[in-house]
């Protein structure tokens, strides 16, 4: 079995009615699918808000989307603000980063049972994240204690560094949507219950990713505070060096 490779970009816009539909950000990912099914996501991610994020994350995760081992790195203002390093393993999780706050950081947390999922922010990686979830039962939510994210900012924009927290996923279902890459018959999430998990509630999140075994991220949008919006605009299919879009 050869690798294949899904390549896209989401476009990052508002929806707060003074800059409604403005460009705030891209993010440009590679999810490459190995012959032994572990996936590798590369995501350029760029936030223009003040102060500007730039983020380069590499992720590799079994076929089931719990994380193997991951790499980021974070410039915050132009500035570089942090780099790290995870290893997920039987027992036990790992991480050793640097950042401006805290200089040289080694973590060693033991787990109880295999860690479902890693967050470390491009939000290609929230439609991965909807694996977790169990189809089977139909819609409905599950909680999921003791995932980890590698920072508990909305914009994932301190750390790097391991943080543990839990949430829930909702399943509303499936439905048609059309977006700037196309049409696509898909799964609508909710990402709930992050009250008292984080420094600060996430207000209510909306995702919707392709409803096939690719879980390729369509769009995506929050609520409260934040008014934002994101959208894949294009994206290729590549198997054995030959391209699909």
């Amino acid at each position: 079995m050869k690798h294949t490779t899904l390549r896209g970009t989401i476009e990052y816009t508002s929806k707060k009615p003074e800059r409604f539909g403005k460009e705030r950000g891209r993010e440009y990912f590679t999810i490459t699918t190995q012959s032994d099914n572990v996936k590798v996501l590369h995501a350029h991610c760029e936030i223009d808000d003040e102060p500007n994020v730039i983020r380069d994350v590499i992720l590799a995760m079994n076929s089931d989307a719990s994380p193997i081992d991951c790499s980021v790195r974070l410039s915050v203002g132009d500035r570089y603000e942090g780099s790290g390093w995870m290893r997920f393993a039987k027992g036990y999780v790992e991480c050793e980063s640097h950042n401006q706050r805290d200089g040289r950081i080694s973590q060693k947390i033991d787990v109880d049972t295999p860690v479902k999922w890693l967050q470390a922010h491009p939000i290609v990686g929230d439609a991965l994240l909807m694996r977790i979830y169990d189809l089977s039962q139909g819609p409905g939510k599950t909680f999921f204690p003791d995932l980890f994210l590698t920072s508990p900012d909305h914009r994932g924009a301190t750390g790097p560094l391991l943080f543990k927290t839990g949430f829930g996923i909702r399943y509303v279902g499936e439905e048609e949507i059309t977006v700037k890459a196309g049409t696509f018959q898909a799964r609508h999430f909710q990402v709930v219950d992050t009250a008292g998990n984080l420094p600060e509630e996430h207000p209510p999140y909306n995702l919707w990713c392709t409803a096939d075994d690719n879980y390729l991220f369509l769009k995506a949008g929050v609520d409260g505070y934040m008014q934002t919006h994101y959208e894949l605009v294009d994206y290729q299919f590549i198997e054995g060096g030959l391209n699909h879009d």
